[in-house]
């Protein structure tokens, strides 16, 4: 199994909680109907870290003018919105939602070069919630595509403090590589033309790279 190397700090803090704790419910709790359950919970938490910090291996859909998914979870937004800070007009709101039980590494969902990177400071709302988009803490990145250009967000949720972004302008990505990967419940907002044809509804659940999210118009 492979760990995303952003998360090895986090991993290692964990354990050094956890590892103690549990030795120490062991060494002082002599009633083992007691100490055994308690130390199931830091046990658990040190299993579940490097579980939750896994990077899977994933076979990414191909075709020029196909958007995958940049994370796994479920879709809560599809609909049309005006976006004031890259597209600068009306275009497709996809977004995905994902909780503790996600992967949460991100990929780049389309091949091409990297056109826009910003870092937005803000608050740490529940990520499902619509205003999140705008005042949570997030990155925004911009890939332009031969037949178009994908910009999305990175969202922080309000136990997601931490948000990595690979994106440098100008460089060029290829679809399925990661991206980034945001620690903990949060949230990703893709924004496409008008006329993209949308394959995903709300209420399905996605996977990077596997995962379609739209097609296109082919220029």
């Amino acid at each position: 199994m492979i760990i995303q190397k952003d998360c090895y700090r986090t991993i290692l803090l964990m354990w050094l909680v956890c590892a103690p704790l549990t030795y120490v419910i062991m060494r002082f709790i002599p009633c083992t109907y007691i100490s055994y359950p308690l130390s199931i919970i830091p046990v658990f938490m040190m299993g579940f870290s490097l579980f939750f910090f896994r990077v899977p291996k994933r076979q990414t859909v191909t075709g020029e003018n196909v958007v995958t998914s940049v994370a796994d979870g479920k879709v809560v937004v599809v609909e049309k919105v005006y976006d004031s800070e890259y597209v600068k007009g009306e275009c497709i709101q996809v977004s995905v939602y994902m909780d503790f039980f996600n992967v949460h590494v991100n990929y780049w969902p389309v091949d091409g070069e990297v056109t826009y990177y910003k870092y937005h400071p803000g608050k740490y709302m529940l990520a499902f919630l619509p205003k999140a988009s705008e005042l949570n803490e997030h990155s925004s990145v911009a890939i332009r595509s031969k037949h178009g250009d994908v910009f999305f967000k990175q969202l922080a949720g309000t136990f997601a403090r931490r948000i990595v972004t690979y994106a440098v302008p100008g460089n060029k990505e290829k679809k399925g590589d990661q991206c980034g990967v945001i620690k903990f419940g949060s949230r990703i907002d893709m924004y496409l033309p008008l006329g993209t044809d949308v394959k995903v509804k709300v209420g399905d659940y996605v996977k990077a790279c596997e995962s379609v999210i739209a097609e296109l118009q082919v220029k």
